[in-house]
């Protein structure tokens, strides 16, 4: 089946941890040397989702003159990685064991379709745990994975992607329920952008093994579980129901292993036989109050025996569809439309969106990065104008100084714009210390569409703009991979000129040319200035001040004139 890619809007979130690993060259990793040119018209991805309860990966083949692609291969595997160890929530031994061994038959199985590049992200597990990044290291040195660590708005960002690939929205609200082993992702959304976004701790998973002790369960364990998803959700519900329009109703559509296998025992118990595909099936609420009844009446044995039921998703059917029973009750939800498409489809059109392969027809969405750091910057009273001038300045004498000074790409750019216009949000807080108020701020902020990785770099580079340079005693920075501490330290610097270039904040410099002189390792800065008459002194006095870390970065003195309005 060829999909069309269609519109749709980009979101993400924070987390408590500091680091987060993802790709070492950007967002857009690829775990395989390209056997295609990417100018060619196909080429073929693997999007692997290591989630708590399973290791999913898609093999799709995209043509790039749609664009579209075409699901060739799935795998899934039931690995359980959310099995934690009791006494240090760390992800257990005989969990990372399981996941290693089917990310190795993943990656058997990409080469085997000739995959060009593999997009593996991690999910809730993961996340939580503490050895959490020690298992995604241990992935790329045994088995030659890379993974994006992702936040739960990102995943319910891609999630949304991905069901936008496979249905069409038809101009009407549509809440989306994805139910994972560790967290629940609810989405408001239309066909032009998600309206509302958000996870919340309750998956299958983990509720079973926090909450059911009985089988089968009793009715004490049961009105408790019922009681506990109504709490939980009780936040995303009613933000959902606020940003629903006078007389919308939303349709509902679910995703992912709990709601797939529902429909599987509905379609067989009314049809007596499995639909392929699964991909537009309905299930009303009350199909679901009646197979919640017959679940938690029998034992886990019993449940297995059921046509359509799996022995490991026995185990968690239960809050499972609790979960979903709940969410489609509080949102008075009559129906519920399964999509085959879900968090990995959406890796995939996330790829093809910053690989440059939807454009046209995409081309307000593809800028979500920059909406949401607007966003951001109207959150915390940022003087746009100001922070423009900067951003101006800093990407500027980024491109000026690309293949002599660096050689960043359009990905490191984009995280120096990022910052260059955040970088003063600290003084929201304070003015003192603001620019470690803006780390934080950026840091926990919902910047949409941004890796973790990425935020943390953003926060970093806006972090350095003034006072101290980057540190290893810093923990933020020092914790950082050795490429992404190399990024802060080159891209602050560049930050901390542009910031001196407005030191007034009025824009009495209007451009900035640079001449590198490699061979008395000087750079000129020939200063522009908006009203000939102004002499800028209190700017050339502010760089001469911040040049200094720049200057020691490179190792090089930096020469500043002010120039009249010809040259």
């Amino acid at each position: 089946m060829v999909v069309i890619a269609k519109p749709f809007l980009i979101n993400n979130n924070n987390r408590q941890t500091l680091i987060i690993l993802e790709s070492l060259s950007s967002m857009l990793n690829s775990n395989f040397p390209s056997k295609k040119r990417m100018s060619e018209e196909t080429c073929t991805i693997a999007a692997i989702d290591i989630g708590t309860n399973s290791i999913h990966m898609v093999i799709v083949e995209v043509d790039k003159t749609l664009p579209a692609f075409t699901i060739i291969s799935r795998e899934k595997d039931t690995v359980r990685l959310g099995e934690r160890e009791p006494k240090t929530g760390n992800l257990s031994e005989a969990a990372i064991k399981r996941s290693l061994a089917s990310l190795r038959r993943c990656k058997d199985l990409a080469e085997s379709f000739n995959v060009e590049h593999i997009i593996a992200a991690a999910t809730s597990a993961t996340r939580e745990a503490p050895n959490g990044l020690d298992f995604i290291w241990q992935v790329q040195a045994e088995v030659g994975i890379t993974i994006n660590l992702i936040s739960g708005y990102e995943e319910a960002r891609r999630i949304y992607l991905g069901v936008l690939s496979g249905m069409d929205f038809q101009e009407k609200p549509h809440v989306i329920i994805d139910i994972g082993g560790g967290s629940t992702e609810i989405v408001l959304a239309d066909s032009q952008e998600p309206r509302f976004l958000s996870s919340t701790k309750v998956g299958a998973v983990r509720l079973t093994n926090e909450l059911i002790s009985t089988d089968p369960i009793d009715e004490k364990e049961l009105t408790y579980l019922q009681a506990y998803v109504r709490g939980m959700l009780e936040r995303p519900i009613d933000e959902v129901k606020r940003k629903l329009k006078p007389g919308e109703i939303p349709q509902a559509v679910g995703t992912s292993g709990t709601i797939e296998t529902l429909v599987a025992l509905h379609a067989m118990q009314t049809l007596g036989e499995l639909p392929s595909p699964l991909q537009g099936y309905q299930m009303s609420r009350q199909d679901l109050k009646d197979m919640v009844k017959q679940f938690v009446s029998l034992t886990y044995e019993e449940r297995v025996n059921l046509s359509g039921m799996s022995e490991k998703r026995a185990e968690i059917i239960v809050a499972g569809a609790v979960i979903i029973l709940e969410a489609m009750t509080m949102l008075n939800l009559e129906t519920i439309t399964i999509c085959e498409r879900a968090l990995r489809e959406g890796m995939i059109v996330d790829w093809m969106l910053n690989n440059g392969l939807i454009e046209n027809r995409l081309s307000f969405q593809t800028e979500v990065r920059q909406r949401s750091v607007y966003k951001i910057a109207r959150k915390y009273k940022v003087d746009l104008g100001y922070g423009e001038q900067v951003a101006g300045f800093a990407v500027s004498l980024f491109d000026q100084l690309l293949g002599t000074l660096h050689n960043w790409g359009k990905p490191e750019r984009e995280l120096l714009w990022s910052a260059a216009i955040l970088h003063n949000c600290g003084v929201y807080i304070s003015h003192s210390s603001h620019h470690k108020h803006s780390y934080y701020l950026i840091r926990h902020a919902e910047l949409l569409g941004f890796t973790e990785m990425e935020i943390e770099t953003i926060a970093n580079i806006a972090r350095y703009h003034r006072k101290s340079t980057p540190k290893k005693k810093h923990t933020a920075y020092s914790k950082l991979p050795d490429n992404y501490r190399k990024q802060i330290k080159h891209l602050s610097a560049i930050l901390r000129l542009a910031v001196a270039l407005d030191r007034r904040n009025i824009g009495a410099i209007k451009d900035v040319h640079c001449k590198y002189d490699q061979e008395y390792q000087k750079l000129h800065l020939h200063l522009i200035p908006s009203n000939t008459k102004d002499d800028c002194s209190l700017e050339l006095w502010n760089l001469d001040y911040k040049k200094v870390v720049f200057e020691d970065l490179y190792d090089l003195k930096i020469m500043a004139t002010l120039e009249s309005n010809n040259v």
